[in-house]
Order: C-alpha cells, then structure tokens, then sequence
C-alpha cells in the first residue's frame, strides 16, 4: 500500500513539473518577450526628444512679474519645442547674474552667453544707438518702430561685432515718465534740486541735469530699497517697470513726460554665438523677432490699464504740456552734435523714418 501511495505521488510530482517546464519555454520563446531578429522590418519606437547639446543662459535686470520676463519664458518654450530639445534657454531675472553694467562686460567677454540690454548700457558699445534716447525725439510708438525697423535702425548697432556681440532684436523698454514723493511734476521747474535715480547712461544724465533736477545713477534691482529709504527722491522709467516693481508704494507721483524712449536689445555673445550651429542659429534669430514683437504688444496694450491701477492704488498723475520740458533740453541735442560729428546725418534719416511714420 505504502509503494502504491508513494507511486502515485511520484506521478503528480512528474506531471507538474512538465507542466511548469513547458509553460517557462513557451515565455522563453513568445514573441512577445524575445529581442527582435537583426534583421526585423517592424518599425522603432519614438525615442521623443533628443538629448540637449546646448543650453543658453540670458540674463536681465526685471522682475520676474514684468512683461519681459513672461515673453522670454514663451521664447525659451519655443526654442526649446522648435529645437524638438536640443537647444534650451535659462533665464535669469532681476540681476541675478550682475548689474547691466556687469552683464554686458561678460557678454562682450564670453563669460555670459546673452543679456536683455537696454539702450544705455547698449550705447557704450554701440555709440550711435544712443541718439535713441535723445530727448522727446519719438512723440508715439508708431515713429518708435518705424525707426527701430528701418535699415537706419538696424545699422545704429553695426558696432557691436567689434565688441564681441551681436544683436537678434530691440525688444522693448518703452517711453519713459517721472515718478518722485516730493511734489507733481508739471513744469521743469518742479524738478528743481530733485534726487533723481537714473540708469548708468550719460543720455539720461545729460537730460535731467538740463531740467535742474541732481540725476545719479544707481542698479535698479536697489531702486526701490533706495526710494523706500528716501536715498532719492525720485526716478524715472516706462509705466510697465514701474508697475511690475510697485513703486507706487515708495512714491507719490507720476508724470507723464514720454522723456525719452529706450529699447531693449537681446544681444548675445558673438564667441558664443558662432559655435551654435546654423539650424539653431535660425530658431533663436526667428524667436528673437517673433517673441519681441511679443513684448512690444504687450507693452503698447496694457499701459494705460497700468497707469489707472497704479492711479487706483494712490499715486495722482500728471500729464503736462512738455513744451517747456522740450526747450529745456534742446542743449542736449547742441552738446550731443557737438561730440559727435556723425550724427547729424543718422539723426536725419531717423526723422526721415518718423515722418513717414505720420
């Protein structure tokens, strides 16, 4: 009886173990779970996108709330999907990486790949970019782009591949106003004696030392501390910065001046630039463009719904006659012409530009 049972036992045990044996080779050899022949037609699986061989880092001195900001975020998205991965832009708001002073030194270096500069700091490699800032010379932003898009406009940076950049397109800054906590500004007068932080550009020196105020320039991620602290009385820029760093809560005024008008540039190292290949070259030039005119938009649409919330929040606004503003400054333009004698010539085809542009 005991060999009886211990026979049959042995069977099932048998039976089993062919059973799981035939189970383990029919998944060794399914399809389903075997490599491919070397020669196999069946098609590949989307390898997405392709490791990234570049990756550009841009700095600015704005707020990551400004409008520059937010455009240049769509523009790293576009050259990023455009390059299906391979190029990548970082971005680096509010001086993170230095003043635009600092910036534009390692741009022209090598050191940073690309910057968002404005047409001061522009200037000091560009010179002739800086009869863009002359005083009241643009009334709106129509003759602005008729200018900046024009042969004349382009050529006014020719000088920076001497200097190691190169410019892809002006972005924007804007017309500029005057905002202070002393008193209105509705005649030059006002400004009298008035502390006035400026950018670090002779143009804008030249034009409130003309008006009588005591210009100074100093690094604009330190404005507001400086104006909260009551270092200066005032300052001046377009109604987008001084709504995206909420200068409003440090000043009391705001007058619509249009001053001075200045664009900002995306401008790239040219030793950088000439190691990133053609194809990518075209992405950036093509996003640089497509993105700035962007910016443009966004600053042109949303700058009187700025000003009324700026308004709404405390600050009175004046919008003087600037007839007298403009006789105040035209020894800017004699000292300006005085120093530099190719201007005239440029400044002729700029007013060229502005009349066709009504």
């Amino acid at each position: 009886m005991k060999k009886r049972i211990f026979v049959i036992l042995m069977a099932i045990s048998m039976v089993f173990l062919c059973a799981c044996g035939g189970q383990s080779n029919n998944q060794q050899t399914s399809p389903a779970n075997s490599a491919a022949p070397a020669d196999s037609t069946a098609p590949a699986a989307s390898s997405g996108p392709v490791a990234t061989e570049f990756t550009i880092k841009i700095g600015h001195s704005d707020t990551t709330s400004n409008l520059i900001h937010v455009s240049l975020e769509n523009f790293a998205k576009y050259v990023e999907e455009q390059t299906n991965g391979r190029m990548k832009v970082e971005i680096y708001a509010s001086e993170q990486l230095g003043s635009n002073a600092e910036m534009s030194e390692m741009v022209s270096m090598g050191n940073l790949d690309a910057m968002m500069m404005p047409s001061g700091q522009l200037a000091v490699y560009a010179p002739k970019v800086s009869m863009l800032g002359l005083p009241f010379l643009f009334a709106n932003y129509d003759q602005v782009y008729a200018v900046l898009d024009s042969e004349v406009g382009q050529s006014l940076v020719d000088d920076l591949a001497g200097r190691n950049m190169i410019q892809l397109a002006y972005w924007e800054n804007g017309l500029r106003q005057v905002t202070n906590s002393v008193r209105p500004i509705e005649k030059p007068a006002d400004m009298n004696g008035l502390k006035i932080r400026t950018p670090e550009d002779n143009m804008t020196l030249a034009i409130f030392r003309a008006l009588g105020a005591s210009p100074s320039p100093l690094a604009f991620s330190e404005l507001y501390l400086a104006l909260q602290q009551k270092t200066f009385d005032g300052q001046e820029n377009p109604v987008s910065n001084i709504y995206a760093n909420n200068f409003q809560d440090v000043q009391k005024y705001i007058s619509i001046t249009n001053h001075k008008y200045e664009p900002k540039s995306m401008v790239f190292s040219l030793a950088v630039w000439n190691k990133i290949p053609e194809d990518l070259q075209e992405v950036l030039n093509e996003g640089a463009k497509i993105y700035g005119q962007e910016h443009r938009k966004a600053i042109a649409d949303s700058a009187d719904e700025m000003l009324a919330e700026l308004e709404a929040a405390g600050m009175q606004v004046s919008r003087p006659d600037t007839s007298e503003f403009q006789a105040a400054t035209a020894s800017v333009y004699d000292d300006y012409f005085a120093a530099n004698d190719w201007a005239k010539p440029i400044y002729e085809q700029i007013q060229e530009a502005i009349a066709k542009a009504g």
